[in-house]
């Protein structure tokens, strides 16, 4: 049998419910290698979890997280002793290079979850060449990234495979089922909402994720829908309610649009679905370079039409008009798209409906975490 090693970057335990997006992705898609890989997770200690334990059927190590350089010195010892045949390391392509040296009949595989940690500050241009070269095989989530990753690292385009990430669907409430329509109705009632038609974006309030583009669209999607409410889900960080100086920004944009903007904090990954159930539309208003957008794929799961700007490989996830709508990712187009087609979809419910469902679908078909799990498998193969 195969043995893996799944390496995280030591910022959040493994499982985590105060987010990590990293961590997640790994406690979902490990577990559905069973029973084809005698897989081990590495990650950071958390309250009340044990330095040993298991997820799913897969053991999971634990180490001291504040210190990095300790952290990953912790996790190599263990290695070491463990020799594993695939160690797979999870964003940090600076770690590819040591890895390679001390386990050279391992095969070390770099799964790159976004564009930062290829970039200033984390790499410069030797270093980051220097890392992809180093590593057997590089791992990402999307057409987007891999194009990127050639660009500036062209002789390592043979090593490349995507795979996209997934969504566990039994989670998410679809809207046209008995169980979706109690939770709506639910959520509605408790916050005073009624059938108000709801748009709702998910995720951190940061410069990148395009918050104040979907602000400054609100005007225009009150003069088609004078009773529309935007739903603002999230903070800055993971697990935090901090405001930082951007988020007192959003804030104040929004001060002229009493009644029509709700901002609601940090809120759990086990309650988005509730949520994404209360809605009539999903925004995801990206601007940076968005290598996957999982945020898309949760809304789809939970039958929303959703519209995104086309900015990194969020195109690859959102069928402009069958599963929801792309706008421009230039600044001055953005909030006049936005408002046009957020307006349209809250005017029109049978179009939400025929969207939303062909969205879950898609999900169904092509977007499960086992569907992650079985392209991983395949790779091991080639």
């Amino acid at each position: 049998m195969l043995r893996a090693a799944f390496i995280t970057p030591g910022a959040f335990p493994v499982p985590s419910a105060m987010g990590g997006s990293v961590e997640r992705v790994v406690e979902k898609v490990v577990p559905e290698l069973l029973p084809h890989v005698d897989a081990t997770i590495y990650g950071r200690k958390g309250k009340r979890l044990p330095a040993r334990g298991s997820l799913r059927g897969i053991k999971v190590e634990r180490f001291p997280g504040a210190n990095k350089s300790d952290y990953f010195n912790r996790v190599c010892a263990r290695l070491a002793r463990s020799k594993p045949d695939v160690i797979q390391v999870e964003n940090r392509p600076l770690w590819v290079p040591r890895l390679k040296r001390l386990f050279p009949r391992s095969r070390i595989w770099l799964n790159l979850h976004s564009t930062t940690f290829i970039n200033a500050p984390y790499l410069n241009p030797v270093q980051r060449r220097r890392c992809l070269q180093a590593a057997d095989r590089i791992q990402v989530n999307s057409e987007f990234l891999r194009t990127y990753v050639r660009t500036y690292v062209p002789n390592v385009s043979d090593k490349i495979r995507v795979n996209p990430l997934g969504v566990d669907i039994s989670r998410f409430y679809g809207r046209s089922t008995l169980e979706g329509a109690a939770v709506r109705e639910e959520m509605r009632s408790r916050y005073g909402w009624g059938n108000r038609p709801i748009a709702i974006y998910v995720g951190r309030l940061v410069p990148q994720k395009g918050v104040k583009y979907l602000l400054a669209a609100v005007p225009s999607i009150l003069a088609a829908v004078p009773d529309a409410l935007i739903v603002i889900v999230g903070s800055a960080r993971y697990g935090s309610h901090r405001e930082t100086g951007h988020v007192r920004r959003l804030h104040r944009m929004a001060a002229r649009l009493k009644n029509h903007v709700h901002f609601q904090p940090y809120v759990s990954h086990h309650d988005i679905p509730r949520w994404f159930a209360m809605a009539d539309t999903a925004v995801v208003p990206s601007v940076g370079k968005e290598a996957f957008g999982l945020v898309n794929l949760e809304a789809m799961a939970a039958e929303l039409p959703v519209v995104a700007t086309r900015a990194g490989g969020m195109k690859e996830i959102v069928v402009d008009g069958h599963t929801g709508f792309l706008v421009s990712t230039e600044r001055e187009k953005i909030s006049a798209e936005l408002a046009g087609k957020i307006g349209f979809l809250l005017t029109n419910g049978e179009m939400r409906r025929e969207m939303g469902f062909r969205g879950r679908e898609r999900v169904l078909r092509d977007f499960q975490w086992r569907h992650t799990a079985e392209r991983w498998l395949k790779f091991q193969s080639e």
